[in-house]
């Protein structure tokens, strides 16, 4: 039986042997396996998933002899290790584990696509000869239920599917066909970067183009893109840059399908907002659950310097592990330096205090995918797609009671019932739309008697919800809101990151009472309001947004003290 629980190191110490002795063969291992390969403090995160991929485990003996190799605490190698879900540590005496492991997505979505039963079904099936758990979102929410196996993903999976998976052993990743350096070069690619980088273009057209249009951060918060520019401008020394590519939102995967599709004018966008703040690195943090997307940019980014884009070591990918908190760009900053995904007390903010201590630029995958093509077609290009007073264009990540599920590049503004009917196909037959979430798990929920609403940024606030990273899930009448609220707070206690009192105390609270038959409002609602406003970062300030939906809308369903 292994004791240590991927991820529990989140939300308790782990007491571990600290009189034990250091295994010199264990250290003869690992110096074998991280051959000619630099050991800085900040890899300490890339090491655990050699590790971890190599011997599908952390052994304890393998921690010390890291902690022996990087000349750091067994300690500080073991939190670290244990913070993250995607890390498996075993006592050197515990029973080993099986060597597939397969992770069943539980987040809303898939939740609402019967995971839970397949779990059970896997289980049974496979349970002795494969370790099977539950998992958070894996950004494959329009083919729920969602699984993977090994780092091979399965949409719309049964338990057919993965057996003929387990038994084959085919465990790699699935690559997209995507459009390649070469022929994303032949049609204008980087072109518009050898401008700006030679004076040709200057940074003030770049800018105004950008400003012009009001592209904002796209991945929840809204901020505008050329704004960031000028803050971390403003700053002396020297700059860095961040891609935040934890896309860990549940029912978001828009990020997911721009890079499946065009990793290249990803890669150009961050190239030239890298120029922008004159950054001298750009760190690209991709979460774990996007095997394909890593394999991927790292081959592309070894493209771009054979072909003198980019020098050597200019664009590094850093590989999460499996933690929703580092999508805080705080905590994706920690995480980067190779520590705990600990959000950061602010003030000062990133934009001047980041990476190293640096002024740093944090932007999201798709925020930075539409530099070229504003640039190119014009910001007014960009604002003539119009809804509902809205301007500019938005990717939504749509899945639930659909028949035509995905993203969906449509106005900004559009309403939720413009959106199903014009882009989505319609409700599943025999489901009637009930509610919606506008924004993930975070950005609250809408009952259909508000499915007219613009879904922009500043348009749900006053209803209590945002838009956050557009992330839709419509929920029909055949779903009990119940349910649906306590499947997310378990989600916001499970990924909780655990540092601060109102938000680690509060959704384990929250979750303990959403499970009686009768609701304690009185107290749920304090619970709600002490994590809204004490909490330090935005997980738990936002944890509590669908419980209030579902007590404020949906009442009828509630049994209340």
């Amino acid at each position: 039986m292994n004791k240590y629980k991927p991820g529990e190191g989140r939300r308790k110490k782990f007491a571990f042997d600290k009189g034990r002795q250091l295994d010199p063969d264990a250290v003869d291992e690992l110096k074998n396996l991280l051959n000619n390969i630099e050991i800085r403090r900040d890899l300490l995160i890339e090491y655990l998933h050699i590790i971890n991929d190599h011997f599908n485990r952390l052994h304890t003996r393998h921690l010390q002899a890291l902690a022996e190799i990087m000349k750091i605490s067994m300690a500080e190698i073991f939190e670290v290790a244990s913070f993250y879900a995607h890390f498996t540590i075993i006592d050197d005496e515990d029973l080993e584990i099986p060597d597939i492991t397969v992770r069943v997505c539980e987040s809303i979505t898939c939740n609402l696509f019967n995971s839970d039963q397949l779990y059970d079904d896997l289980v049974k099936i496979h349970g002795r000869k494969v370790r099977i758990l539950k998992a958070p979102c894996m950004g494959m929410c329009d083919l729920a239920p969602a699984l993977s196996v090994g780092q091979h993903q399965v949409g719309n999976a049964t338990v057919s599917k993965v057996s003929n998976i387990i038994e084959t052993h085919n465990l790699k990743p699935k690559i997209s066909k995507y459009i390649s350096f070469s022929k994303y070069q032949s049609n204008g690619g980087y072109e518009l970067l050898n401008n700006f980088k030679s004076g040709v273009v200057s940074y003030v057209e770049i800018s105004d183009c950008i400003k012009n249009s009001d592209l904002k951060g796209l991945g929840g918060a809204g901020f505008p893109a050329a704004k960031k520019w000028e803050f971390v401008r403003a700053y002396s020394g020297n700059k860095m840059m961040c891609i935040n590519g934890d896309e860990g939102e549940p029912g978001t995967f828009k990020d997911k399908y721009y890079l499946d599709k065009d990793p290249h004018r990803f890669l150009e966008g961050t190239l030239i907002a890298a120029h922008a703040v004159n950054a001298e690195k750009c760190f690209i943090y991709m979460r774990d659950e996007y095997p394909a997307n890593i394999h991927v940019l790292r081959a592309e980014i070894k493209a771009l310097e054979k072909n003198k884009i980019i020098p050597k070591k200019f664009l590094e990918v850093r590989r999460g592990a499996g933690a929703y908190i580092c999508g805080e760009e705080s905590a994706l900053i920690e995480s980067v330096e190779g520590k705990k995904g600990l959000p950061r007390h602010r003030p000062p903010y990133v934009a001047e205090v980041g990476v190293f201590g640096r002024p740093t630029l944090v932007h999201n995958i798709e925020t930075v995918y539409w530099i070229r093509e504003i640039f190119e077609k014009g910001a007014d290009w960009f604002l003539s797609h119009k809804r509902n007073g809205s301007s500019g264009l938005r990717s939504y990540s749509v899945s639930g009671y659909v028949n035509k599920p995905g993203v969906k590049l449509a106005p900004a503004g559009i309403s939720l019932n413009q959106l199903i009917e014009e882009y989505c196909g319609g409700m599943l037959k025999g489901h009637k739309l009930k509610a919606y979430l506008p924004g993930g798990a975070s950005g609250g929920i809408l009952p259909s008697t508000l499915a007219d609403l613009p879904l922009d940024f500043g348009t749900l606030e006053k209803h209590g919800c945002f838009i956050g990273s557009a992330a839709v899930i419509i929920l029909s009448d055949k779903v009990s809101m119940k349910n649906v609220a306590l499947n997310l707070m378990k989600f916001f206690e499970e990924e909780s990151c655990g540092q601060c009192t109102p938000c680690r105390n509060g959704t384990a609270m929250a979750v303990e009472l959403m499970k009686k038959n009768i609701w304690d409002l009185e107290l749920l609602n304090e619970v709600s309001e002490v994590m809204t406003n004490a909490s330090i970062c935005g997980l738990g300030q936002a944890a509590a947004n669908p419980l209030l939906g579902v007590i404020k809308h949906f009442s009828k369903e509630i049994v209340s003290v």
